[in-house]
């Protein structure tokens, strides 16, 4: 069992994949669990090193009081990367693990490529979701059970027609989540960062390649999102993944998976290192 330290809390992570194959890192979204990558794990790791990483407050890692912040999280995976004498590492974060990852490539300079998945650059000019896609995330409606709330909140980030075409997943989504995903205390740590991340001013500074990958039907993060986050990088390509919700990694895996390999397949030539709109 992995562990990093930064500051005196313990980072989890996890490694798959050939040791000697350039250094991919996924990194998590708001909340959730290692479980939110279980749709490209085993796509990535036939040919990269392979390194999922929880964030503070989430599975097997710490939970320290909060609030966090997202530079907090990006010296994690700092640790994480040291802790595993990664030299290079190409960075893939979805959501708020794209804030992250955005915040690593700022600071640190191992960051080979980066991935940005349905994320944001954050500031006041980003879009967020509507007051009822906000509402809906956070409730708790009188007479639902635990599994019932999670299926509630998680509705604004699924398409309806996956949602009805696929409950048996979802309740393994759900047993995935009661066991993996932040408590409510850390949740509201995570949140925290998220409210008070703005790098917009700051995308000038990466210099890594990155793909910014989005779904065009995204109610959590809109996709107005991607264009800022494509036009303030200095190198990026922009794929939008047409009816595309927040989790259209898990939604459109196929789609996903095969773009992130291309990209990373472009920018991963060597060892070790440890477009078009859809």
């Amino acid at each position: 069992m992995p562990l990093a330290s930064n500051g005196g809390v313990d980072v989890y992570y996890e490694v798959d994949g050939p040791a000697d194959a350039p250094t991919v890192v996924l990194v998590e979204g708001l909340g959730y669990g290692r479980w939110m990558w279980n749709w490209q794990r085993e796509a990535l790791a036939e040919r990269y090193e392979t390194i999922v990483v929880d964030n503070r407050g989430t599975g097997e890692s710490d939970a320290p009081e909060g609030p966090y912040s997202i530079a907090e999280m990006a010296a994690d995976v700092e640790a994480v990367l040291a802790d595993h004498e990664a030299e290079r590492a190409h960075l893939v974060g979805a959501s708020m693990g794209g804030m992250i990852v955005q915040r690593y490539a700022i600071e640190y300079d191992r960051a080979a490529s980066i991935a940005l998945l349905c994320s944001s650059p954050g500031g006041e000019d980003a879009p967020a979701a509507s007051p009822e896609v906000q509402a809906r995330m956070v409730a708790e409606p009188e007479g639902y059970d635990e599994r019932e709330v999670i299926r509630h909140r998680m509705a604004p980030a699924m398409t309806g027609d996956f949602r009805e075409r696929n409950d048996d997943l979802l309740e393994r989504i759900v047993d995935w989540r009661l066991e993996q995903d932040a408590g409510d205390a850390a949740r509201e740590a995570q949140l925290a960062a998220v409210g008070a991340f703005d790098a917009a001013d700051r995308l000038g500074e990466i210099e890594a390649p990155a793909l910014v990958a989005h779904g065009t039907a995204d109610r959590v993060l809109p996709v107005e999102n991607a264009d800022l986050l494509a036009d303030g990088l200095p190198d990026a390509r922009l794929e939008l993944f047409e009816g595309g919700p927040h989790l259209f990694f898990i939604e459109q895996p196929e789609a996903l998976n095969e773009t992130l390999l291309d990209f990373l397949d472009e920018h991963a030539a060597g060892g070790r290192t440890g477009g078009d709109a859809r």
